[in-house]
């Protein structure tokens, strides 16, 4: 009987497992698919996705869209994110930051963190400039052709970051390849002097700075980012890292970790 227990247990650990592999899959995608379409996506059995589709759709977790069975997010998706939002101190501060420093600025601001071993851009203020530019919120991207991507993983052992990133991920994306050893030590690099700035790997005629935002025991859980045509980038690199590093100390400060670090790596500049 108590193996029966254990088992009953499993499949409904496994259920659930699959049902948020269906959210996630659906969040990537960024488009209404068939519940077929997603079991052959996810490499699923097709009885088992529809029986938690449509229990997702009757809580409300899925919607159905347009008239041929095609679902994606569902609204109460939404309700739930407002009320994490609401709770979770680091975004609120984070869009004050951004909206501060996309006027200061003139150029568009960004909040980025880890998803999974990706890179996403979470928030985004476009800049006031009539040259705009901006990024899909919520893409992944490989981690090294991303300038926070240096931040992000500084808390991990050479070995822990070599482990973590999909080698496939060091191809940047003009066929090149970025070794590994020379990725990390661009890692201690940014470590040691509190931010990474570098032209675009992703977008020509841009430059990214990138600041991170330390939670009290100091690792990096996000990080403050601007993008900026590259030429303004060399013009204006030092008034440019001030304002970043400025906003990502009154938020690490309020994460309970210091400002030293920020005021230190202003100095090493």
């Amino acid at each position: 009987m108590a193996e029966a227990a254990v088992e009953i247990a499993a499949r409904r650990t496994r259920g659930l497992d699959r049902a948020f592999e269906i959210l996630e899959f659906l969040r990537v995608k960024r488009q209404p698919m068939r519940p077929n379409e997603i079991a052959a996506e996810i490499g699923a059995p097709r009885s088992s996705v529809y029986e938690l589709v449509n229990l997702l759709l009757s809580h409300g977790m899925l919607d159905y869209q347009g008239d041929e069975g095609r679902v994606f997010l569902g609204r109460r998706l939404y309700f739930l994110g407002t009320a994490y939002a609401e709770h979770f101190d680091l975004m609120r501060e984070c869009e004050r930051m951004l909206t501060r420093l996309a006027e200061e600025t003139r150029e568009t601001a960004q909040m980025c963190l880890l998803e999974g071993n990706k890179y996403t851009v979470a928030m985004m203020r476009e800049g006031i400039r009539p040259f705009r530019i901006s990024s899909n919120v919520g893409e992944l991207v490989s981690i090294p052709w991303t300038a926070s991507g240096r931040l992000l993983v500084s808390h991990l052992s050479d070995q822990q970051i070599v482990d973590f990133i999909p080698p496939e991920d060091f191809i940047l994306p003009d066929g090149r390849r970025l070794d590994p050893a020379n990725f990390i030590a661009q890692v201690r690099g940014a470590a040691q002097d509190g931010y990474f700035t570098f032209n675009s790997e992703v977008e020509n005629f841009t430059r990214c700075f990138a600041v991170p935002i330390y939670q009290a025991g100091g690792n990096c859980i996000a990080t403050l980012c601007l993008v900026t045509p590259r030429e303004d980038g060399v013009r204006n690199r030092d008034d440019y890292l001030d304002s970043l590093l400025r906003a990502a100390g009154e938020i690490s400060e309020k994460l309970g970790y210091g400002q030293d670090q920020y005021r230190g790596a202003g100095a090493r500049r």
